[in-house]
């Protein structure tokens, strides 16, 4: 089943939390936090806006996006959670440093 979000909605797979620090030490499942990052795995067509236009959107599938806490809804699509979050919601893209494409 593929899903085709409406207006300016996204919806993105949240990544994994890390489960070690820096220092090596494990974090067990229930210390952690849901992480808010994730990879927008569909998007809409942009927001609608008054004069009836559609405003293209500022994310694209395979982005990697920041989030904030409360504001995605969580739902299940083919057993796989995954969150639906407005553009608006949406507070960054994390880009890959070219620096670190070119050293791997």
């Amino acid at each position: 089943m593929q899903i085709r979000p409406l207006y300016d909605r996204v919806v993105v797979r949240r990544l994994e939390s890390e489960t070690t620090t820096a220092g090596g030490i494990v974090i067990p499942d229930s210390a952690t936090e849901k992480p808010n990052q994730g990879e927008v795995i569909a998007a809409g067509p942009g927001a609608l806006l008054d004069n009836g236009e559609t405003r293209p959107m500022s994310v694209k599938v395979g982005d990697r996006v920041l989030f904030g806490k409360y504001s995605p809804t969580e739902m299940k699509l083919n057993g796989e959670d995954v969150l639906v979050i407005k553009e608006t919601d949406i507070l960054a893209v994390i880009e890959q440093d070219k620096t670190m494409e070119k050293a791997a």
